[in-house]
């Protein structure tokens, strides 16, 4: 809702305040009522006319008419200032032009209009001088002791200052109640350039404070399922893309198309993998403790080291049509549930697969010298070609095995 004030065309005595509604003809019929006239235009102070609802803003002073030619009143209702107008207006103040008493005069508390990047801020000589008394604008518009001449006007007399609004606005309020607030959505870091500009000392510390506590924040809290999302909408599909290191603990990343993305020593602890394609990717001592990879593509990925303990890697697919085999030596799958998951040729060589489960499993030609299979469920898995040497399969359980397991080789066995 936006309030209004209204008068008649040529008057400036006897207005009425009027609640804007959905359109302008609703307020023209309710300026006829409460006016008492058959209203068929608005007009603004400079005689501009509204022709759409848009153009009305806060507290606009507007002036209606039954069809004639806009009509200044010469003489306002007292206290009454135009959108625009700068300077005291009285009874007997003369508003012939939009600025037409806009001369400068002693006291710091008239009222200074800036354009600032073509937005209009209205405010008092006392604001722009009192908190800032070493700033840009206290210099220009200090009527004492003036040391910088006030810029250009625009054609409403305004003061021309090309710096960002939005950046300005913030600080316009500071200096008006010593509270620095950013709405959502403001930069720090442009409000921190605009103070530097205009030399508001004051409010330099606290912005540097809040963009050092910001980024401190960003830094522990874990990238989101849209972090990921605009990151793979601004990389071409042939360019390196990056998340080394990365916090994405418990991230939402179901279903997306990560391949040959770099997560080496990235944090993806509990994070929902399921149905992602991460084929050549490199998670090299990444941290993927009890995340869900469930149906997950992990054609020629690199788990050297990595963290899966407690992992749900069902139904995955590691087998590469290609030949190409991924390398997880050394992964710790603790725990981890592997059925039914294709690992054929994969490199398990002294990986932790202490009461994993990894039932209906394909191993065939799969490298686990050395692995530590220890209270590991094989039971329905092919281990044809199988590497096992030096493997640990104490309390292992073998039942329904496809292929019969070849004892050949050195193995430390305890059924």
């Amino acid at each position: 809702m936006k309030r209004v004030i209204l008068f008649r065309n040529g008057s400036g005595v006897d207005g009425k305040v009027l609640l804007v509604t959905h359109s302008l003809e609703e307020v023209l019929v309710e300026a006829s009522q409460k006016l008492g006239i058959r209203a068929t235009h608005l007009y603004t102070p400079q005689g501009g006319l509204i022709d759409d609802i848009r153009l009305i803003r806060d507290d606009d002073i507007l002036y209606v008419s039954e069809g004639e030619d806009f009509n200044l009143p010469a003489h306002p209702s007292p206290g009454v200032r135009p959108r625009g107008y700068v300077g005291t207006i009285t009874s007997n103040t003369s508003v012939a032009g939009p600025l037409s008493s806009c001369e400068n005069v002693s006291s710091t508390h008239d009222w200074v209009t800036l354009n600032v990047g073509g937005r209009i801020f209205s405010t008092t000589r006392a604001t722009l001088v009192t908190k800032e008394p070493n700033s840009m604008l206290a210099k220009m518009f200090d009527s004492e002791g003036s040391s910088l001449p006030p810029s250009a006007r625009d054609a409403h007399g305004a003061y021309l200052i090309d710096r960002s609004y939005t950046y300005f606005e913030p600080l316009l309020n500071f200096l008006r109640n010593g509270t620095l607030i950013l709405d959502p959505g403001i930069n720090p870091e442009g409000v921190l350039e605009e103070a530097k500009f205009f030399g508001f000392t004051s409010a330099i510390p606290i912005l540097e404070e809040l963009i050092s506590s910001r980024d401190h924040k960003q830094e522990l809290e874990p990238l989101t399922r849209r972090d990921v999302v605009e990151a793979l909408l601004r990389t071409h599909h042939k360019d390196e893309l990056r998340f080394q290191g990365v916090n994405l603990q418990g991230a939402d990343l179901s279903k997306l198309d990560l391949r040959n993305i770099n997560f080496k020593f990235a944090d993806l602890s509990h994070c929902n993998l399921s149905g992602v394609n991460m084929t050549g990717c490199c998670l090299e001592r990444a941290n993927l403790c009890g995340a869900n990879l469930e149906a997950a593509q992990l054609l020629n990925v690199r788990l050297l080291c990595a963290n899966l303990e407690s992992a749900n890697l069902r139904s995955c697919n590691f087998e590469d049509p290609a030949g190409t085999r991924s390398n997880c030596e050394g992964v710790n799958l603790r725990g981890a549930v592997l059925e039914g998951s294709m690992l054929a040729g994969v490199n398990l060589r002294v990986a932790t697969l202490k009461n994993a489960n990894l039932k209906n499993c394909d191993l065939r030609a799969a490298v686990l010298a050395g692995a530590d299979l220890e209270n590991c469920d094989l039971s329905g898995s092919d281990l044809q070609e199988a590497n096992l040497r030096g493997a640990n399969l104490k309390d292992a359980a073998f039942e329904l095995m496809l292929t019969p397991l070849h004892m050949s080789q050195t193995m430390t066995c305890d059924l």
